[in-house]
């Protein structure tokens, strides 16, 4: 059954075709990154297109920003797509349908702000459901390409955002520190205090600056957000 449209305080996604439906990991990443002095903007792996749109939300006061996604899946890029046009800000967004490789090969220009939900599962069970197996595993994005793709398209000041699990995050970082690219901001992220880190916001650039290092829990208790949530998210989600 496909997923109904998801409204937002400023936007609505419309997710029919979309790999995957709206959820936590882009809102968090979409409200968390870094969007000081950034005017050129990519999202790889843009989906839906909502990370790009609430950057375009962000920055809706900066003047010249240009906000790319980039989408192999075909349905879901036609659904980015569809997302972009319908929103307050599409003069400032757009969608480009191929791979990041290919986007990474031929770009002629570069980003202060690069972000990324990636694909992370590498098990060998995979989901029966192509469309998620491109877009949730590392088979159509490796890692490697992944940070080869933002060697190339990141400008020297520039920011690299991704949320992943904590141990494919932790490569990251390791690998990504092989090219000259190091992590400066990472925010654990919980779902509460007493459970397990769930995932990494990370923030890579070329310059290795001091780690400033954070946590965030979801909920204060069952089914109660977190004070820090409810600040991170506030200008998107309706119910806050």
């Amino acid at each position: 059954m496909a997923s109904p449209p998801f409204r937002f305080k400023r936007f609505l996604v419309e997710q029919s075709g979309a790999a995957h439906p709206v959820g936590t990991d882009g809102v968090l990443l979409g409200a968390w990154a870094d969007v000081a002095d950034a005017t050129r903007i990519l999202d790889i792996g843009t989906g839906t297109g909502l990370v790009a749109l609430m950057l375009a939300q962000r920055t809706e006061n900066v003047p010249g920003v240009k906000i790319t996604g980039v989408e192999l899946q075909e349905d879901s890029f036609r659904c980015a797509q569809r997302n972009f046009s319908a929103s307050p800000w599409a003069g400032r967004l757009s969608a480009v349908g191929q791979s990041v490789q290919d986007f990474a090969q031929n770009a002629v220009d570069q980003y202060d702000l690069i972000v990324s939900n990636p694909p992370f599962f590498t098990e060998t069970i995979v989901s029966p459901d192509q469309k998620r197996q491109l877009s949730r595993t590392a088979r159509a994005l490796t890692a490697g390409d992944l940070l080869d793709a933002v060697g190339r398209l990141l400008l020297p000041h520039g920011k690299f955002c991704a949320i992943m699990p904590p141990a494919e995050g932790r490569r990251l970082c390791e690998w990504a520190a092989l090219r000259g690219l190091y992590c400066t901001r990472e925010t654990q992220v919980f779902a509460r205090q007493e459970k397990p880190c769930e995932r990494l916001l990370l923030q890579l650039q070329r310059d290795p600056y001091p780690m400033r290092r954070s946590r965030l829990y979801i909920y204060e208790r069952e089914e109660v957000w977190s004070g820090g949530f409810r600040a991170l998210t506030a200008a998107f989600y309706l119910y806050f």
